[in-house]
């Protein structure tokens, strides 16, 4: 197979939502089991205030290299928050066979495995989500849910209700009746249309909670609940958290790198978690849902054998279609 670098489009076109949710499912269990290595990932800063990522992960199949850069002050400048590329290497000769777009990898692996998160810990289609954030971590949720979970009523929460609305009427405004602008190629649509939300008073049957934004403190101040799955996919550095220290002190907490959550999980670590009582995601595989039963707070904070388990879906949809 000769080697091909591919858009954002095509990207997302190779890596269907259903397939991305079983490739995760069995990559999270081979990474537990040490069949996936991933050794952690590298941080550099850059001059204008974002860092660039380099993740490697290798398994008996593919290897993956994953360099992006992540500016959030880019929304400003209308360019996107994350660039950059996920080369998939043969594991036996090393070369490159493909190519992706490294921030549609990322946003999609992040969706799908925030979907996980809800298929195992929830253990049941939600009746109502919340996307706190109007940038791509929100996109891309919209459109996993819209496949995976079309039924359930979804809210958007952004800073003020306008940042909401305009968002859902710029991205979502079709999403109900089956087109998702760019990625119409995508199967799904929701039952009824998302709407904004006001996050100061939570809708009291919302028991999905994802928060996907960049800020730097805690934009989800509600306590713990019981029938409330939360899931916090958008901070990555130590000095920022999305969820108050007093709701994740009140949660079950499960993480998606048990390594990596240890000096990237702000949220966890502002919050003087005690890590014995942390569980990585691999761990709840197979076990019974409990999210309906007590609190339960899903962090994740991405790492590069999520980008191998989409290059494995990306390899296997380019090969089925010749």
């Amino acid at each position: 197979m000769s080697s091909a670098a591919l858009n954002a489009a095509d990207t997302a076109a190779l890596i269907p939502f259903p397939a991305l949710l079983d490739a995760l499912r069995l990559a999270v269990w081979q990474a537990a089991q040490g069949v996936i290595a991933c050794p952690a990932r590298q941080v550099a800063p850059l001059a204008g205030g974002g860092v660039i990522l380099s993740m490697v992960a290798t398994a008996p199949d593919i290897a993956v290299h994953k360099l992006i850069t992540v500016v959030p002050d880019n929304s400003v400048r209308g360019l996107p928050t994350i660039a950059g590329q996920v080369s998939v290497l043969d594991a036996t000769t090393g070369a490159v066979v493909l190519t992706l777009d490294g921030a549609t990898v990322t946003g999609r692996r992040t969706a799908a495995l925030s979907m996980l998160g809800i298929a195992t810990l929830l253990g049941r289609a939600p009746r109502h989500v919340l996307l706190v954030g109007t940038g791509t971590q929100t996109l891309n949720h919209a459109k996993a849910l819209a496949v995976i979970y079309p039924h359930a009523a979804v809210s958007i929460g952004g800073r003020t209700g306008a940042s909401a609305e305009r968002f859902i009427s710029e991205h979502l405004h079709a999403a109900h009746a089956g087109a998702h602008g760019a990625d119409s190629h995508e199967p799904g649509a929701f039952a009824r249309p998302p709407a904004a939300a006001d996050i100061a008073a939570m809708a009291d049957d919302i028991d999905v909670v994802i928060t996907g934004t960049t800020s730097k403190q805690p934009v989800y101040l509600h306590p713990a609940r019981a029938g409330r799955l939360i899931i916090a996919v958008g901070a990555f550095k130590p000095d920022a958290a999305e969820i108050a220290p007093a709701t994740v002190s009140g949660s079950r907490i499960y993480v998606d790198d048990p390594e990596g959550a240890r000096h990237e999980a702000g949220d966890l670590l502002q919050a003087g978690t005690d890590w014995s009582q942390v569980q990585g995601i691999a761990q709840a595989l197979g076990a019974a849902p409990m999210a309906d039963a007590e609190p339960v707070l899903f962090k994740t904070v991405g790492c590069a054998a999520w980008d191998l388990a989409a290059a494995r879906v990306a390899l296997s949809t380019r090969h089925d279609q010749g």
